[in-house]
């Protein structure tokens, strides 16, 4: 039970509310002490002097009545000795008073004891019928009874109502972190859709809604794990059925024509190849995401490599008749890794043929600005919506389902990461109909990246 969080929290209040009640009754015992000291001891010489006033206004005849209705009105003890320094009065709290003092007070001086003593009684002289008696004068236990059972009953009502108010506050605090623990067992169990009622402004609210975040992202990373091997298992399913239905064939010569046999090879060694691209890409974004790729920065000339990347698509962008618009100011250095920087281009030059039609036009611009280059790779060709626009980064997304064969959706996000690990952006604009626009930005020193 006192592993429980809700325990700890009200013993370790309670045992501060005990600490502080103690120490803070002993410093202020410490700090009033003289002060209560001298309240009292000019209490009792005020009293004193009234008890003689009070005598020598009414000549009491009998002096045992006199002491005992003066201890009933002030609650101060008296003691009361004769001339011979005989105590005449009971002593109920058996006070020893030093003969010397007795004597001196019968003398007719009055004591009162050092600033720095106890205050156990003073001693004031009193003369009855010419003759000297000396009266003392104790402190009221009564008071100091009174004054005490306050103090402690005021420390236990501060205990007590602390306690509630503590158990109250101990709930308020637990209450929501056995609701985040709650919600991390559903998480442990593969429920992501969590839901947290916590509407605080604290900690503990900054805690539920982190933690609501937190639960989003995994969601989300699980969607894209489960879309993830999803696409990879189509992507290699559709192959493997070509490539298992073509070989069965080819097992029954029989059911299948001389001239035919080529054809089915061919269209073999084809989705063979395509497999072997697919694993390829994927192994490239598995190493491109990791923090182990290789980098390799050397420092070239960016406007030539991009000017090689589409003399070395000519043949693509030819055959469709393509007018392809270069502005690239040189020389222009970059310092990076030249082999993915190429992939890129190449890349992105590739969607651009692909989707534009015969006839069309692909504009290429490099630009600078202070120490960062843009490039934009802007064509003429069927453009993308809206909706596919803020996907086409995502693995395996394809803008056209129908178009399936010619592609796996990778090359997109293979970009998208060597941007990244070049420090780098991308960014895409397009309108069905009209093309698509894509600016890549990189520094001009990529060697930061690790």
């Amino acid at each position: 039970m006192i592993k429980t969080l809700y325990v700890r929290l009200v013993l370790t209040f309670l045992a501060a509310i005990v600490i502080a009640i103690l120490f803070s009754s002993l410093i202020s015992l410490a700090l009033y002490e003289k002060e209560l000291d001298q309240l009292q001891r000019n209490e009792m010489i005020s009293i004193g002097e009234n008890i003689l006033r009070v005598y020598e206004q009414t000549s009491f005849p009998d002096l045992h009545t006199f002491t005992k209705n003066i201890e009933a009105l002030t609650s101060n003890p008296v003691l009361l000795y004769n001339a011979t320094g005989r105590l005449i009065t009971e002593d109920r709290k058996h006070t020893t008073i030093p003969l010397e003092t007795v004597q001196k007070v019968l003398t007719g001086q009055t004591y009162l004891p050092s600033e720095n003593a106890d205050l156990e009684f003073i001693g004031m002289p009193l003369s009855v019928k010419e003759q000297p008696y000396a009266l003392f004068l104790l402190p009221s236990s009564k008071n100091e009874e009174t004054i005490l059972w306050l103090f402690f009953t005021v420390l236990l009502l501060v205990l007590i109502i602390g306690s509630i108010c503590i158990l109250i506050a101990a709930r308020y605090l637990v209450k929501p972190l056995k609701a985040l623990t709650q919600a991390t067992k559903q998480l442990a169990r593969g429920k992501f859709d969590v839901h947290l009622n916590i509407k605080r402004s604290d900690e503990l609210g900054g805690l539920a809604q982190s933690f609501s975040q937190m639960a989003g992202e995994l969601k989300q990373l699980e969607q894209m794990r489960q879309d993830f091997v999803s696409n990879v298992s189509h992507e290699i399913q559709t192959p493997l059925t070509s490539i298992a239905g073509f070989a069965k064939a080819l097992k029954y010569e029989h059911l299948v024509a001389k001239e035919n046999r080529d054809y089915y090879l061919d269209i073999i060694l084809a989705e063979s190849e395509r497999l072997s691209r697919l694993s390829d890409q994927l192994l490239r974004l598995v190493s491109l995401e990791s923090s182990h790729h290789p980098f390799e920065a050397t420092t070239f000339h960016l406007d030539e490599q991009i000017r090689q990347v589409v003399v070395n698509c000519e043949p693509l962008w030819s055959a469709k008749n393509i007018r392809i618009d270069l502005k690239l100011p040189a020389p222009v250095k970059i310092t990076a890794d030249e082999d993915q920087l190429n992939q890129v281009w190449m890349n992105l030059l590739g969607n651009s043929i692909k989707y534009t039609p015969d006839g069309g036009r692909i504009s290429i611009v490099l630009m600078q600005a202070a120490d960062e280059y843009a490039v934009t790779i802007a064509d003429t060709g069927i453009g993308i919506t809206p909706e596919d626009l803020s996907q086409i980064f995502i693995r395996f997304y394809k803008t056209d389902r129908s178009r399936s064969s010619k592609g796996n959706g990778l090359g997109l996000a293979i970009v998208k990461q060597i941007i990244t690990n070049h420090h780098g952006s991308i960014e895409a604009k397009s309108t069905i109909g009209q093309g698509t626009t894509i600016t890549v930005s990189l520094p001009a020193d990529c060697i930061i990246f690790k």
